[in-house]
């Protein structure tokens, strides 16, 4: 027992960087051994599994009892997610410019994507109306949000104090579950580390080297400079002790479990330690997810200019910063479409001129560099959730402070 507690008191952190190197280490000396891996396939599979009933549940409670000064940091919040994505893509399309990169194209397998943006908006409405049941199932997070804001509204206005207080005690024995769940953090991420390494070895960093070097870049960028001047404008300090802190505990997590559903959770918990209002990040961060989507964007673009260039296409950089707007639009509603935002590539490169089928050669390589692109990505994607999330809390509360001041 004593042993078990001084494991418990080492930070979480520290623990999934040991279980990180066992499973790089046990990866390369018994590749054969695989069920190693099974322990990343069930932790996983865990969060996978009770994200969503939680995020249900959360919003549900929350909006069963929201107070009425929610409604300014939902406006700011919307507005820095989609300005940080739109940014993000701008990067990208500056940065592809900056260093031109063009890849070796090759064959590929027949794959179903979307062929515009009125295809990916489709998609995400049907999702949207989807039996509330069958989203929950299959961890429909756009008709899980809708479906539980329409509820929450309806259950604030026409039920008693005591239904309430049932949610929430609810939803509270849930989040506790996925605390649980989230303890054994270092056991899932040393069986996906082995099953990463055993699998590819060390081959992918450096395969498409100058491609992985560029998203990689402007992912970086958006993390450590424009994030942090996003939240320094609004919040008129260093931003740079919650930045690393969300980076820290949310994109650790995130950049190996790749899914940002499985981190909803985890996001959960680090904003209740930041002591952020509930009612306000438990609708947030399950918003974030749906349309926070900055390595979205820098995906879309990045690659969609690699494609055009590859074939010696010459792209206006009015063409390219209007590309950059529909990269934004297509990465808001990336996680209605399967296969997220690779798949969201030949939408853009219809714009560019990029025959389909190279188009879907680079889906192709995108699949082939995912262990680091759709990692990194998810990374930003969801520590930028919980970043955002917590700047338009803290500038909320800033101006009650202020105006309590002044009154």
């Amino acid at each position: 027992m004593n042993f078990l507690k001084k494991v418990f008191g080492v930070p979480l952190v520290l623990r999934i960087a040991i279980g990180l190197v066992l499973g790089i280490v046990l990866g390369l000396l018994f590749p054969q051994a695989s069920f190693i891996g099974v322990l990343g396939t069930l932790f996983i599979g865990a969060l996978k599994g009770v994200a969503p009933i939680l995020v249900l549940l959360l919003v549900i409670s929350s909006l069963s009892v929201a107070g009425k000064n929610l409604g300014k940091r939902f406006t700011m919040v919307i507005a820095l997610y989609i300005a940080s994505t739109l940014i993000a893509a701008l990067i990208a399309v500056l940065a592809s410019y900056m260093f031109p990169v063009t890849v070796v194209l090759a064959s590929t397998e027949e794959m179903s994507a979307p062929g515009s943006l009125s295809d990916v908006f489709s998609n995400l409405l049907t999702n949207m109306v989807m039996n509330p049941v069958a989203c929950v199932m299959n961890a429909n997070y756009v008709g899980i949000l809708f479906w539980a804001i329409l509820t929450g509204l309806s259950i604030r206005k026409f039920t008693d104090d005591s239904t309430k207080t049932v949610l929430k005690d609810i939803s509270t024995a849930v989040s506790v579950t996925i605390s649980w769940i989230i303890q054994t953090a270092p056991f899932g991420i040393l069986g996906i580390a082995f099953t990463t390494v055993s699998d590819k070895g060390l081959m992918v960093f450096t395969s498409y080297g100058k491609l992985i070097v560029l998203l990689v870049g402007c992912m970086l960028f958006q993390a450590l400079v424009i994030n942090p001047l996003i939240v320094a404008v609004s919040l008129k300090k260093n931003p740079y002790p919650l930045v690393f802190r969300c980076l820290r505990e949310s994109a650790v997590t995130a950049f190996f479990t790749r899914s940002s559903a499985a981190n909803i959770p985890i996001n959960m918990a680090l904003c209740e330690k930041l002591g952020l209002h509930k009612d306000f990040y438990s609708v947030s961060i399950p918003l974030g997810a749906t349309i926070n989507m900055d390595g979205a964007a820098i995906t879309i673009t990045v690659m969609s200019l690699a494609a055009a260039k590859s074939l010696g296409i010459e792209v206006h950089i009015l063409h390219a910063l209007i590309l950059s707007i529909v990269a934004t639009l297509g990465a808001c509603g990336a996680s209605g479409v399967a296969g997220g935002s690779l798949l969201l590539i030949p939408m853009a490169c219809s714009m560019l001129g990029v025959p389909q089928d190279i188009a879907m050669q680079m889906v192709s390589i995108g699949f082939m560099i995912g262990i680091i692109q759709d990692s990194l990505e998810t990374a930003l994607n969801s520590s930028s959730d919980v970043l955002i999330t917590a700047t338009a809390d803290f500038a909320q509360k800033n101006k009650n402070l202020s105006a309590e001041a002044n009154a």
